[in-house]
């Protein structure tokens, strides 16, 4: 046990003010699907991924592990595992709706950027603490997403581009990945710099306002 760590004591304006700065900040935070094979130093991934780690999760377990793929062979591995599902999905089960949708943000089943981009962070989400644990662990989805919603944070403070896509298919995560049958992976963020002609999507640019996102009771 040690003391709770006191609170700067700041004026409520001033607070209202650096909530306002960063709120600014992080909107201008949107997913890069054009990424530069520029390298980006280790220690920033090191530095986001311990960042990540201090998320609150369930029972603190820290029911997370982070799988970073950099390796040429591991990206394009990688890569033709996750077109091929993606081809499925754009192939009719995904429906007409759901592909507008995604076009409209610049997305297809082309991924280039898996091997062009420097990192690929997979999150994994470990169902208990080992393959011999009986005891599962407390809300595992929730607390890795927390804990992704950090990584991201601090990526985009340090002015990298991101794009979060979905952990399919799974079972060849775990494969390439090395991890065991107790975790499961739950997204894959693309970290790099941007390419010089990477746009923003009209379409993503579209956020809804407050009253749509809140209610005060």
């Amino acid at each position: 046990m040690r003391p709770w760590t006191p609170d700067i004591d700041l004026p409520d304006h001033e607070r209202i003010a650096r909530a306002a700065a960063f709120c600014e900040h992080i909107a201008t935070r949107h997913s890069c699907r054009r990424f530069s094979s520029r390298p980006v130093p280790r220690a920033l991934i090191e530095t986001a991924i311990a960042a990540a780690g201090s998320a609150p999760s369930g029972a603190n377990r820290q029911p997370w592990h982070f799988a970073v793929l950099s390796s040429p062979g591991a990206k394009t591995a990688l890569r033709v595992a996750v077109e091929e599902e993606e081809r499925h999905f754009y192939g009719g089960i995904g429906g007409s709706e759901w592909q507008g949708l995604l076009q409209e943000l610049g997305a297809k089943a082309e991924k280039p950027y898996l091997e062009i981009a420097p990192w690929i962070i997979v999150a994994f989400g470990q169902t208990r603490a080992s393959d011999t644990d009986r005891f599962p662990n407390p809300h595992v989805t929730e607390s890795v997403g927390i804990a992704c919603g950090l990584l991201l944070t601090t990526l985009h403070q340090a002015s990298l581009a991101t794009l979060v896509h979905t952990a399919t298919p799974a079972r060849f995560l775990n494969r390439l990945c090395r991890r065991p049958e107790h975790e499961k992976p739950i997204m894959l963020i693309v970290v790099g710099h941007p390419a010089p002609d990477a746009t923003v999507p009209a379409a993503a640019l579209d956020r809804k306002p407050l009253d749509q996102i809140a209610s005060w009771l």
